[in-house]
């Protein structure tokens, strides 16, 4: 996720955040390296202010802002989506030891994901959410274990009325 997205969602939802963090972010190109902290203490900050809802639907505004062409075009149902989520999370940020994403559980109408990345699982939940809608299968993800809360990684459990050709790509394909 670039900074300058989360800034942008600041600017229209939380104008004193936006406000605070402007001196600290005028420097960032977002085309370069920019420390995570940045972004970490951003999230920190706007979670206080917003609390867990209000960074799920900061990570649904991030997807439409960031993703949602990308996902709209190359993706086709919730499959796709999750298996592909370590390369969308990937496109926006960059580095090694950033940690990533993988499916542990793929079944109809059920999958369970697992999440190493440094940023709030609540952000990440309104993307995979959003994500997840783009191709028409709405779901509802919650979480079962959490770093923040000593777990090992962070895992998220999707659950779907869909189990047709939205949630696995198999059977009669859809209109767009």
């Amino acid at each position: 996720m670039s900074i300058l997205a989360l800034h942008q969602v600041l600017k229209q939802r939380e104008p004193g955040l936006e406000s605070e963090a402007r001196p600290r972010l005028a420097p960032i190109d977002p085309q370069a390296w920019y420390p995570i902290g940045m972004l970490l203490d951003s999230l920190d900050r706007l979670e206080a202010k917003v609390g867990y809802y209000g960074l799920v639907r900061t990570g649904r505004t991030i997807f439409q802002m960031s993703h949602a062409s990308n996902v709209a075009s190359s993706q086709h149902c919730a499959r796709d989506v999750l298996e592909g989520f370590d390369a969308l999370y990937r496109t926006s940020n960059r580095g090694q030891g950033i940690g990533g994403w993988r499916v542990l559980r793929f079944e109809p109408g059920n999958a369970e994901m697992e999440k190493t990345t440094p940023h709030h699982c609540a952000m990440e939940q309104g993307i995979l959410t959003a994500a997840l809608a783009a191709v028409e299968c709405p779901s509802i993800v919650g979480q079962s274990a959490c770093i923040r809360e000593g777990a090992d990684s962070c895992r998220f459990v999707i659950s779907s009325a869909i189990s047709d050709a939205r949630w696995d790509g198999h059977g009669p394909a859809r209109a767009k």
